[in-house]
């Protein structure tokens, strides 16, 4: 039997072959031997000139560059990159990452408010409402609007109540404006939490992230309350010259 078993998929020592190691790992044959010729895998134990096994640790190894892949839309460069370096703690952020996620959906889908209470609270047209969706400013689903879009809706109807409407020009296309500078910024926040936390039990860094989320939102409005005060008055000493008049 050469000492094979399992339909001589495994080898005596615990190595598969390139068929087990797909059917586990739930990756083609095609693909794995994509990341082997990219420089994700090590290269194979090869017993002849055609055939090769490979540890049994490549199976997780396979699925977690699927996901970084599929889901978190990462080049095979920079994957390749971060396993040579560190591959226990890209697992250990991936863990942290789906944990966090895992909560945040769950809590949302609870405290979801229907679009017809929406419309009942606050008044606004359904048509402001559409277009935001739209810009996906917000994302509501059948079951209504989840609490983030509830606060976004909230603070629109503010700003029309205050006198911020379309006969002076404002729109709903001012809010992409927030959210194209808070992008790069959260893509920034999100790679430093997730480093500093990647020693962190799972689920105490969760926790962290999670009693950390309202303190942030203070501190950037605070922030953003003081630099629009010093810009106005920087504005303001602008136009009324060096020394004080128009």
């Amino acid at each position: 039997m050469n000492g094979e078993r399992d339909g001589g998929a495994v080898s005596s020592d615990g190595m598969l072959k390139m068929q087990e190691l797909a059917e586990r790992s739930g990756v083609s044959a095609g693909t794995i031997k994509h990341y082997l010729r990219e420089g994700l895998l090590p290269e194979p134990v090869k017993t002849s000139r055609n055939m090769a096994y490979y540890p049994r640790d490549f199976v997780d190894r396979i699925r977690l560059i699927k996901r970084l892949q599929e889901e978190r839309f990462m080049p095979l460069k920079l994957i390749r990159r971060m396993l040579e370096d560190e591959p226990e703690r890209v697992r250990a952020l991936v863990e942290i990452e789906d944990r966090i996620i895992e909560r945040a959906l769950a809590a949302r889908e609870q405290k979801r408010v229907s679009a017809a209470e929406i419309r009942r609270r606050y008044g606004i047209p359904q048509n402001v409402l559409d277009r935001l969706a739209e810009l996906e400013v917000l994302t509501p689903n059948t079951r209504g609007y989840d609490p983030d879009d509830v606060q976004i809706i909230e603070a629109i109807g503010r700003f029309r109540a205050g006198g911020y409407d379309e006969a002076l020009g404002f729109t709903v296309y001012d809010t992409l404006r927030y959210r194209e500078a808070l992008e790069p910024l959260v893509a920034e926040e999100v790679r430093t939490l997730l480093d500093r936390l990647a020693e962190v039990d799972v689920d105490r860094a969760a926790e962290i992230i999670r009693s950390g989320a309202e303190p942030l939102q203070e501190l950037i409005g605070a922030i953003h309350s003081k630099l629009l005060l010093a810009e106005l008055a920087r504005q303001r000493s602008v136009t009324s010259g060096p020394n004080g008049a128009p």
